[in-house]
């Protein structure tokens, strides 16, 4: 099911529980952002980024590896891809 926001950027849900399961952003084509707690055993997988950081709480920190004030700019995502692929290697 679709969440709140019905516009280009879509949030996805699940109609049962109500939890937030993923999200396509809009303008990134393929890309599905798929929420962490969706993995099992989610404590084992640090974040590698964490966008919109000018919106989060003082106290709230994540210990990702890249903090944005928001989404980063098109052209970063090879290389942020990159990294991230070469952490599972």
């Amino acid at each position: 099911m679709i969440g709140g926001l019905h516009g280009a950027t879509r949030h996805f849900f699940c109609g049962y529980c109500m939890s937030w399961l993923f999200t396509r952003p809009e303008g990134v084509g393929d890309f599905v952002n798929v929420r962490s707690t969706m993995f099992e055993n989610a404590a084992d997988y640090r974040p590698f980024i964490e966008t919109f950081t000018k919106e989060k709480l003082a106290w709230a920190s994540t210990g990702a590896a890249h903090s944005l004030d928001g989404f980063p700019p098109e052209d970063r995502f090879p290389a942020l891809l990159s990294e991230y692929a070469s952490l599972s290697e």
